[in-house]
Parts: structure tokens; C-alpha cells; sequence
């Protein structure tokens, strides 16, 4: 099918953003990282392979859908399931929690991706972990402002007590309450440590709305990002930014999916993306040049407001936070 459109089946880059760039991460580590040749490079916008964990966790989603479409007595539930109506099937999902900004639990997802033993033989960042990973160049990028958008609808939760109470039940059911604690640590109240980012006292929405969107932000997003990139440092070629870009956005500073007005509209990030789609380099041209990361450099291309919109950083923001939010969720997936 690519050849009917005119391109190179040896050439294809799999490219997502967010709920695409997701799956670009679980097919690098899917089939423990054999590709078959399918593909020869990846780009991940706000995505990597996520912290979740395997089928079973499902479970009970699939036990209410049973029910929910009155497959209950059915002696095959799967077979049930096919055979129902469509419209009884699509309104029984749709009591299925979902990644929907307008919910409280943002991040209880019912129908995530999860290791089911063959297409992904263990958790993804599991995988990672073991270097299941396949061995083709990637970009892996995030928005600087990643869990703000997530966080709108938990404004009834002010204290710590709350926080820490939302927290152990949406997010950390079966981690301990001292590790609990330790994350509440890492992710203080203290709103100019919060989301949106370099922002000072602004933006708070309430006491806690700015910890929330840290914490959400790095648990989902940030830190597998940063995993993936550390785990597979001086083996492959990687490279990694960060969009800065709409900070003045109130509340919301650089949201998740900001990046895509870049894309949509043939930005910077285009014309890097090209060059790599062509030759896996994303060089040349007058952009600014993009070193790759390794662990000893991480390198992080900035795209910035103002008159200077590229610059170079390093991906170290917030180290000793996103390597705990790692420890606990390889032991505790989501």
C-alpha cells in the first residue's frame, strides 16, 4: 500500500502525537522490540511507552461491559459481546472510565494498552528496562505543561489530606502509604514548584491545582519519556525536546497537544521532522542544530515565544522527582 502512494517501504517513520505517540512507543517495544523491518524510525510527541501494567488489570472492566450489555449468563461473554448491537455495545464503553480532560479521574483508563503475553510480553516499561526496545533511531518530545489540562477537574481537592487521598486512589492504590508520602514530598503544595512551570505564584487555581498537573503531568508523560531515553542511550541514535511555547496560556501554560499547532501549521518542528522522515538526520537547513541525547549529555532542543524560539537545554529538570515516579510506577503500573 505504501508503493500505491508513491513512497518507500523501506523508508517508513511511524510518527504520533499523544494517543499516537503512545503507540509509537508500545511498537518499539513490541514483540520485544523486533520490528520485522516494518518501520526504520520513530517520532513521539508528548508519548513514550507508557507506565501500565498487564491484562489483568482489566479485568474488572470487562466483567461491567459483560454485564453492562446483559451478556452475564452467556456461556462464550467474548462471543456475546460480538453479537450484541452496536449501539448497545458503544453505550455500555461509554461508562468505561476514559482519558477525557472533563474527568476527575483523568487517568483511569479503562481500555489502555497492556502486556497480554504475546504483542507485549511484559510491561513497556518493563521492556525498556530489559532492552526489548527496537533498534531504530526515535525523537521523543513532551510539552513543558503536560498535566495542566488534566488537572481542571479536580479543583474541589484543596489540602494535602485530599490531595493525598486522590492521589492513593486514582493514581497509587496498592503503593504504601509511606512511598505516598515520599511522592507528596517530591511534589510539594508549594505552588511556585508547580505546573504551569517557571511561573511563579501565577496560575493557581486553587492551593493544589499546580501540584496536580506536576504530578499528573510527569507520572504519564515526562518521566517514561526520560526513562526510554536513558535506558537506550549509546545504543541507538535519540534525541529529545521540550515546547515552551503558549506559557502565557492562562492556567494551562505549554497544555498538552500545544505542539500540534506546530505540526498543523508547518512550523519549525515540520522541518526538522522532514529531514528525519528523508534521512534519518534532523540537521541541515538554518534551523539551530539539534545534538542527540546520551545519558552523559542529555541534550533537549527548547522551542520557545519570543524572538529567540530554539534554544538548547538539558533534560535534567526535576531529576530526583521523575527517577521515584519511575521506581514506584515499574513496581506499581497503572
Amino acid at each position: 500500500m505504501i508503493c500505491a502512494f508513491g513512497g518507500d517501504p523501506k523508508k517508513v517513520t511511524i510518527w504520533g502525537e499523544s494517543a499516537g505517540a503512545m503507540p509509537v512507543g508500545l511498537q518499539m517495544v513490541a514483540n520485544d522490540g523486533n520490528s520485522e523491518g516494518l518501520f526504520r524510525a520513530g517520532f513521539m510527541q508528548s508519548g513514550s511507552p507508557l507506565p501500565v501494567g498487564n491484562i489483568l488489570q482489566g479485568q474488572k472492566y470487562y466483567d461491567a461491559l459483560v454485564s453492562d450489555t446483559g451478556c452475564s449468563s452467556a456461556s462464550d461473554t467474548l462471543q456475546c459481546l460480538r453479537e450484541v448491537p452496536c449501539e448497545t455495545l458503544f453505550d455500555a464503553v461509554n461508562q468505561s472510565p476514559s482519558l477525557r480532560l472533563s474527568s476527575y479521574d483523568a487517568f483511569v483508563i479503562a481500555w489502555k494498552p497492556r502486556a497480554d503475553g504475546v504483542f507485549l510480553t511484559d510491561d513497556p516499561q518493563k521492556l525498556v528496562q530489559q532492552g526489548l526496545v527496537a533498534d531504530v533511531p526515535f525523537v521523543a518530545s513532551d510539552c513543558d505543561d503536560q498535566g495542566t489540562s488534566f488537572s481542571l477537574f479536580t479543583l474541589n481537592v484543596t489540602t494535602d489530606t485530599q490531595f493525598e487521598e486522590y492521589i492513593k486512589t486514582y493514581w497509587f492504590p496498592n503503593v504504601p502509604s509511606s512511598t505516598i508520602k515520599e511522592i507528596m514530598q517530591y511534589y510539594p503544595a508549594n505552588i511556585s514548584q508547580g505546573s504551569p512551570f517557571d511561573t511563579g505564584t501565577l496560575n493557581a487555581l486553587t492551593p493544589q491545582f499546580k501540584r496536580f498537573a506536576a504530578l499528573q503531568g510527569d507520572a504519564f508523560f515526562q518521566a517514561p519519556r526520560r526513562f526510554l531515553l536513558q535506558n537506550r542511550s549509546g545504543k541507538q541514535a535519540l534525541w529529545t525536546f521540550t515546547s515552551k511555547r503558549f506559557k502565557t496560556l492562562p492556567y494551562l501554560g505549554s497544555v498538552h497537544g500545544s505542539d500540534m499547532f506546530n505540526v498543523l501549521a508547518g512550523g519549525d518542528i515540520v522541518s526538522y521532522l522532514v529531514r528525519f522522515v528523508s534521512n534519518l538526520d534532523l540537521n541541515g537547513g538554518t534551523d539551530l542544530y539539534w545534538p542527540q541525547y546520551t545519558t552523559a549529555e542529555p541534550n533537549m532542543l527548547e522551542l520557545l515565544d519570543g524572538s529567540i524560539q530554539q534554544a538548547l537545554t538539558e533534560d535534567t529538570y526535576r531529576a530526583d522527582a521523575m527517577a521515584f515516579l519511575t521506581k514506584v510506577l515499574l513496581a506499581y503500573p497503572v
